[in-house]
Protein backbone atom coordinates (compact mmCIF):
# COMPACT_ATOMS: atom_id res chain seq x y z
CA UNK A 1 0.00 0.00 0.00
CA UNK A 2 1.09 3.55 -0.73
CA UNK A 3 0.90 6.56 1.62
CA UNK A 4 -2.34 8.55 1.33
CA UNK A 5 -2.45 12.34 1.60
CA UNK A 6 -5.29 14.78 2.17
CA UNK A 7 -4.13 18.36 2.66
CA UNK A 8 -1.61 18.40 5.50
CA UNK A 9 -2.54 14.90 6.74
CA UNK A 10 -0.51 11.93 5.55
CA UNK A 11 -1.44 8.33 6.31
CA UNK A 12 1.47 5.89 6.23
CA UNK A 13 0.61 2.19 5.93
CA UNK A 14 2.09 0.07 8.68
CA UNK A 15 4.34 -2.62 7.26
CA UNK A 16 4.94 -6.05 8.72
CA UNK A 17 7.16 -5.79 11.76
CA UNK A 18 5.72 -2.42 12.81
CA UNK A 19 3.27 -2.19 15.73
CA UNK A 20 0.16 -4.11 14.81
CA UNK A 21 -1.53 -5.24 17.97
CA UNK A 22 -1.09 -2.55 20.59
CA UNK A 23 -2.03 0.82 19.17
CA UNK A 24 -2.43 2.36 22.61
CA UNK A 25 -5.52 4.11 23.90
CA UNK A 26 -8.63 4.00 21.71
CA UNK A 27 -10.02 7.49 21.21
CA UNK A 28 -13.73 8.28 21.30
CA UNK A 29 -13.66 10.23 18.03
CA UNK A 30 -12.47 9.77 14.46
CA UNK A 31 -10.94 13.22 13.91
CA UNK A 32 -7.39 12.85 12.58
CA UNK A 33 -6.60 16.59 12.63
CA UNK A 34 -8.34 19.91 13.12
CA UNK A 35 -7.44 22.99 11.11
CA UNK A 36 -5.66 25.65 13.16
CA UNK A 37 -7.05 28.49 11.05
CA UNK A 38 -10.50 27.34 9.90
CA UNK A 39 -11.46 24.74 12.48
CA UNK A 40 -12.25 22.32 9.66
CA UNK A 41 -11.54 18.68 10.45
CA UNK A 42 -9.93 15.73 8.70
CA UNK A 43 -12.20 12.95 9.90
CA UNK A 44 -13.49 9.52 9.06
CA UNK A 45 -17.10 10.02 7.98
CA UNK A 46 -18.01 6.60 6.61
CA UNK A 47 -16.88 3.03 7.21
CA UNK A 48 -15.85 1.16 10.34
CA UNK A 49 -12.61 2.39 11.91
CA UNK A 50 -10.87 3.11 15.19
CA UNK A 51 -8.45 5.89 16.07
CA UNK A 52 -5.75 5.25 18.67
CA UNK A 53 -3.02 7.26 20.38
CA UNK A 54 0.23 5.85 21.71
CA UNK A 55 3.15 7.96 22.91
CA UNK A 56 1.92 11.03 21.00
CA UNK A 57 1.40 9.16 17.72
CA UNK A 58 -2.03 8.59 16.14
CA UNK A 59 -2.90 5.27 14.50
CA UNK A 60 -5.94 4.58 12.35
CA UNK A 61 -7.32 1.06 11.93
CA UNK A 62 -9.80 0.66 9.10
CA UNK A 63 -11.87 -2.44 9.83
CA UNK A 64 -14.35 -2.27 6.93
CA UNK A 65 -13.25 -2.76 3.30
CA UNK A 66 -12.62 0.99 3.20
CA UNK A 67 -13.36 4.17 5.10
CA UNK A 68 -13.93 7.71 3.84
CA UNK A 69 -11.65 10.54 4.99
CA UNK A 70 -13.41 13.89 4.58
CA UNK A 71 -12.52 17.56 4.99
CA UNK A 72 -14.53 20.65 4.11
CA UNK A 73 -11.89 22.00 1.68
CA UNK A 74 -10.52 18.78 0.15
CA UNK A 75 -11.84 15.96 -1.98
CA UNK A 76 -12.89 12.90 0.03
CA UNK A 77 -10.37 10.06 0.05
CA UNK A 78 -11.04 6.33 0.35
CA UNK A 79 -8.77 4.57 2.86
CA UNK A 80 -8.40 0.81 2.36
CA UNK A 81 -8.68 -1.68 5.19
CA UNK A 82 -5.55 -1.90 7.31
CA UNK A 83 -3.46 -0.08 9.89
CA UNK A 84 -2.12 3.42 9.26
CA UNK A 85 0.12 5.87 11.10
CA UNK A 86 -1.25 9.44 10.99
CA UNK A 87 1.23 12.28 10.47
CA UNK A 88 0.85 16.01 9.92
CA UNK A 89 3.04 17.38 7.15
CA UNK A 90 5.69 19.89 8.20
CA UNK A 91 7.69 22.45 6.28
CA UNK A 92 10.97 24.16 7.02
CA UNK A 93 11.33 27.89 7.61
CA UNK A 94 14.50 29.72 8.70
CA UNK A 95 13.07 29.83 12.24
CA UNK A 96 12.68 26.02 12.21
CA UNK A 97 10.13 23.35 11.33
CA UNK A 98 6.42 24.14 11.47
CA UNK A 99 3.25 22.16 10.83
CA UNK A 100 1.46 22.95 7.59
CA UNK A 101 -1.83 24.65 8.44
CA UNK A 102 -5.01 24.00 6.48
Amino acid sequence: MQPIRQGDVILLPLQQGQPSGDFGEKLRHLTLAEGEVTGHRHRISDGKAGLYEKEGVLYLRVLSDQATLTHEEHKSVQIPQGAWMVQIQREYEPEGWRHVAD
